[in-house]
């Protein structure tokens, strides 16, 4: 469900005066700070800043996502968000997390529009949810020695799914696997840990997507 947006998001003009006023203030920031877009001055820095948070995903624990201006409701983990993230747990963890490659379902779905990295599903492809095994949290083809997810789904959900990068350089046994941004079930009922949306909302976020998005999960 797509909603019009009025928070830090939302598509706020600052006149001349105040860019101009906000660029002046920067420049008493020491010449170290990290955050060197602050570095930039007047009008640039708007342009810079807001660029910087119009182009990462903003995803609440009260099932609110913000991307470039507009919210909408997703559903999380059936046990919420956490930042201590367990296999099984059924929480979706928090942080900021990079976006990796988009999957969907050719037989479904025209291919999805994102300057993402997008590779079509095929029948046999898995997910190992197994922290035992050396492929943990990483693409495996079915069938598979290890406990794995099937992601050709007879259901809706996967037929987009866009691989978050949690827990994936190096996957760390047991610290959770599997977590996506995909199609939400039609009552927006909760996840196993994932994030998800109405599959319009999904396809309007992701085509506005660059290699430079990220999400960044709160609790």
């Amino acid at each position: 469900m797509r909603h019009a947006s009025n928070g830090p998001n939302s598509q706020t003009r600052l006149n001349p005066a105040q860019a101009n006023s906000l660029g002046a203030a920067a420049a008493h920031l020491p010449s170290d700070h990290s955050n060197k877009s602050a570095l930039v001055r007047g009008p640039a820095l708007f342009a810079t800043c807001k660029l910087s948070l119009m182009s990462q995903i903003e995803v609440s624990g009260g099932g609110v996502l913000t991307f470039r201006g507009v919210t909408y409701t997703c559903a999380l983990g059936r046990s919420g968000v956490t930042t201590d993230k367990h296999e099984g747990d059924g929480a979706t963890p928090a942080g900021e997390f990079p976006l990796r490659q988009v999957l969907y379902r050719p037989d479904r779905l025209d291919k999805p529009r994102t300057a993402l990295p997008v590779r079509s599903l095929r029948e046999e492809d898995g997910w190992c949810d197994d922290p035992m095994d050396e492929r943990y949290n990483q693409h495996v083809t079915l069938p598979y020695s290890a406990k794995s997810e099937e992601l050709w789904r007879e259901d809706c959900l996967y037929d987009i799914i866009t691989v978050i990068g949690f827990n994936d350089l190096p996957p760390i046994p047991g610290r959770g696997s599997a977590i996506f941004l995909h199609v939400a079930a039609e009552n927006l009922g909760p996840t196993q840990g994932c994030v998800a949306l109405a599959i319009d909302d999904l396809l309007e976020v992701l085509h506005d997507c660059t290699s430079d998005t990220r999400i960044n999960i709160r609790g």
